[in-house]
């Protein structure tokens, strides 16, 4: 956090990225599951501004949708006639007192540390992020006089050889005293190659009315790349997918290669975890300690506590998972799955909304939804909980140390009593209450000389 006061911050995303060949805005394509210009609002947030405006224009209404954010003021730029032109629709919105940030909605990995330093630099009245490249080609070069104070920045367009050796850069993000702005914004022209107002002529116009130039560089160009086409957003997705795979493996957790892990969100954890191969992690994710992830697994919006085996294949979408517990392979915990502690669920069995007690034991090929399972429960092979009859769903009660045989059909709503046993191959549609054994098979006929039917010629 920064104790910046009376920070407006301005993100540009008004741009169409014709070199994504894509109908989507090309703010909207996703880094870590997220939206490009979401990344940028995500930072801006930690930074506590008085407002956050968010400059649209190719593709708005998609965009708009897709952050649905009461806390985003969205600006209008009708036209694309460059970064000046665009800060400048938002002049209404910039109070004299304000210190101005400008951001751009296409570069997602830009640190809330960087711009804490930007923004101190800054109180003076200007500071300029810049980055030095090995290969700066189509950047705006930073021109500084024999002092060694910024000067002016010259596009690459209208830069002569020269100053296109220069391999300081223009990253776009500054931060201005909003009345300054303000006021050299009001007198940018388009006189220039592109015929666009740039935001980067402000700085010439800033040395020219005595005002020195403060720089800062961030720690790691990639935090200042921007994506202009699939090939970079690719780039940036793995430099992120690596940064990401070396701070979990400092916190503890073993990974069996870190480039093949990806986090599409929060993940916090523990220690002596182990991850193995292709597996995706998506939103808000808690693991505890002493935990074991096979590959290929999918674990989005859950919390996994102590000493859980998750085997391979598994997919884990707003679940719970109870200390000790073990999960697969090929398991598919649904939205609202709770297991408590020491549960097995086995492979190609479905929990969906049902809670799974201390101790009980789903094993195989069995979907169970809608349920309230209690403690010491087995629920034999080919089990399936009928909670839909096609119009609503119904709820199954499994009081404690039930035993359900295999290819039961429990038609809900329906409870089975503690200690019952239901016999294999059952439908069961009324109660079954305590100690009770139900069985519902129809007695078995056997034909004697029996023809099996064979195909008619034609």
């Amino acid at each position: 956090m920064t104790n910046i006061e009376h920070l407006n911050i301005v993100i540009l995303a008004a741009g169409q990225g014709t070199r994504m060949k894509s109908s989507l805005p090309k703010v909207l394509h996703p880094l870590a599951g997220q939206a490009l210009v979401q990344h940028v609002i995500n930072a801006s947030k930690k930074l506590s501004p008085e407002i956050i405006n968010v400059v649209y224009g190719h593709g708005g209404e998609q965009v708009q949708q897709y952050i649905n954010d009461p806390e985003i003021n969205w600006v209008l730029q009708a036209e694309q006639l460059g970064t000046g032109h665009a800060v400048d629709q938002v002049k209404d919105q910039l109070k004299d007192n304000q210190l101005a940030l400008i951001l751009y909605g296409d570069v997602p990995l830009i640190k809330v540390e960087t711009l804490t330093k930007l923004l101190d630099q800054a109180k003076d009245g200007f500071s300029l992020l810049t980055v030095s490249l090995d290969n700066p080609q189509g950047y705006g070069r930073i021109v500084r006089n024999s002092k060694g104070l910024v000067e002016k920045i010259t596009e690459e367009k209208d830069a002569s050889n020269d100053v296109k050796k220069i391999k300081e850069v223009n990253t776009g993000i500054l931060a201005v005293k909003a009345d300054l702005l303000k006021n050299w914004l009001g007198k940018l022209d388009n006189k220039n190659a592109q015929e666009e107002y740039y935001l980067t002529d402000v700085i010439a116009m800033a040395v020219k009315d005595g005002f020195t130039i403060e720089t800062t560089q961030p720690n790691d160009e990639y935090e200042v790349l921007g994506v202009n086409n699939r090939l970079q957003l690719a780039e940036l997705e793995r430099y992120y997918q690596q940064e990401q795979a070396n701070k979990l493996m400092a916190g503890g957790i073993t990974l069996a290669d870190p480039t093949r892990i990806e986090i599409r969100g929060e993940l916090i954890h523990g220690q002596d975890i182990s991850i193995d191969i292709n597996t995706i992690f998506e939103g808000n994710v808690s693991i505890g300690n002493n935990v074991l992830i096979g590959a290929n697994c999918i674990i989005k919006d859950s919390k996994i506590a102590d000493d859980v085996v998750i085997l391979p294949m598994s997919i884990l979408d707003n679940t719970s998972v109870g200390k000790g517990s073990k999960v697969g392979p090929f398991a598919r915990l649904r939205p609202g799955a709770v297991l408590s502690e020491n549960t097995h669920i086995g492979n190609f069995v479905e929990i969906k909304k049902s809670f799974v007690g201390l101790g009980s034991k789903v094993n195989h090929l069995t979907y169970v939804g809608d349920s309230m399972v209690g403690k010491n429960v087995n629920i034999g092979a080919g089990t399936i909980t009928c909670n839909y009859d096609g119009a609503n769903k119904h709820q199954t009660v499994i009081e404690d140390n039930v035993f359900v045989g295999s290819a039961t059909q429990l038609v809900a709503p329906v409870k089975i009593g503690k200690n019952a046993t239901i016999g294999a191959g059952s439908t069961i549609t009324t109660d079954v209450a305590d100690d009770e054994l139900a069985i519902t098979r129809v007695k078995q006929k056997n034909i004697k000389g029996w023809k099996r039917p064979v195909k008619t010629k034609k």
